[in-house]
């Protein structure tokens, strides 16, 4: 979803930081230490597994076993939380963390490229999921994991919490996306009404051109849409330069080869994206059998938080929490990695452990 403005912004910022390779290299070195995981009881692995008939990178890390295990389930699509390592370590202390890099991103797609990413549907990157949780609990000797979702990924994530509760201790949506069955419209608006306050005729009159209804899009118009939506809010756009962007460059698990590597996994994927335009959430149920819970951008524009909190009020679960993320454009959880593990510690932990967690 986001790959044509994640190497817009990349673009952009190219020429400034091509004369600084040493600092680069100096911030992933000081990155790599800070990532060690050094406890007894520790865990940090990460390789292949076959999963779905091909090689899909699985990572696993937490200070010890003993706590709760994360599946995230990323973004993009086609992205990586691999990326924002440096930015959430201290959710490790609390949390072991499943970090999959689904069929068609990161290190999957680097891989064996294009060719090698079998079937790209939604249906069978869903089944994939299945196969990756059910691959945690044997490898962590776990009976359920928490399901973690992320803006794309909150797609899958809604399906598999809602129709496996036997897999999973509970659901966390953040960066939620609502599609209802094309009908929700607000992030449209919204990006009309910049484009019309600001007088950026061209643009507006390309915007107004696609209308609003999703499904009448191609790829290329859809990668414009976002592009638009997230250069023309300030708070989003910084995000990106100071949030992904910087986490891309000074990731101590990508080199300059694989930082290309996963630009073009994103735009390998963006049709996912196109596929998922139709669903609708109301439709496919709202009972969930698990602990459901929202955690939302306050300042979201790609995913603003109103629609979220119109499923969040239509759903049925044993436990619910819906909370705002302050200050927070889209990758709320990562701009704000404090105040996400606030929530995860004092909403989520004990609705899946029964007990409060502990610092």
């Amino acid at each position: 979803m986001l790959g044509t403005i994640i190497t817009l912004s990349a673009t952009a910022l190219a020429t400034p930081i091509a004369g600084l390779l040493g600092h680069r290299h100096l911030k992933r070195t000081a990155n790599a230490k800070y990532l060690r995981i050094t406890t007894p009881n520790g865990i940090d692995e990460s390789g292949f597994v076959r999963i779905g008939g091909i090689d899909q990178w699985v990572s696993v890390r937490g200070e010890d076993r003993r706590n709760p295990v994360i599946l995230e389930i990323l973004g993009g699509p086609g992205a990586s939380n691999l990326i924002f390592l440096s930015r959430t370590r201290a959710w490790e202390r609390h949390f072991t963390i499943v970090r999959w890099d689904m069929r068609g991103a990161a290190n999957t797609f680097a891989a064996t490229g294009p060719t090698g990413q079998g079937e790209m549907s939604l249906d069978r990157l869903y089944h994939d999921a299945v196969e990756v949780t059910e691959h945690v609990r044997t490898r962590l000797s776990v009976a359920k994991v928490l399901l973690v979702a992320n803006s794309f990924g909150t797609v899958l994530g809604l399906r598999l919490a809602r129709n496996h509760p036997d897999l999973y201790s509970a659901y966390v949506g953040t960066d939620q996306n609502i599609i209802d069955g094309g009908r929700e419209h607000s992030a449209y608006r919204s990006l009309v009404a910049r484009l019309q306050k600001t007088g950026k005729k061209k643009a507006l009159a390309a915007v107004t051109a696609m209308s609003a209804d999703k499904s009448t899009w191609n790829v290329e118009q859809l990668s414009k849409y976002n592009k638009l939506v997230l250069t023309t809010d300030p708070l989003s756009y910084d995000t990106m330069k100071t949030v992904v962007i910087r986490s891309l460059w000074f990731s101590p698990l990508h080199t300059l080869r694989g930082l290309r590597s996963y630009l073009k996994a994103m735009t390998f994927s963006e049709p996912l994206a196109l596929e998922a335009v139709a669903i609708d959430e109301w439709a496919e149920g709202t009972t969930f059998d698990i602990p459901f819970f929202i955690f939302q951008g306050d300042a979201d524009v790609l995913t603003p938080p109103q629609p979220a909190k119109r499923l969040f009020d239509d759903v049925t679960a044993p436990v619910k929490r819906f909370a705002l993320i302050r200050g927070a454009s889209h990758f709320a959880s990562f701009r704000h990695p404090d105040q996400f593990l606030t929530l995860m510690l004092t909403k989520v932990h004990p609705a899946v452990t029964g007990k409060p967690a502990t610092n």
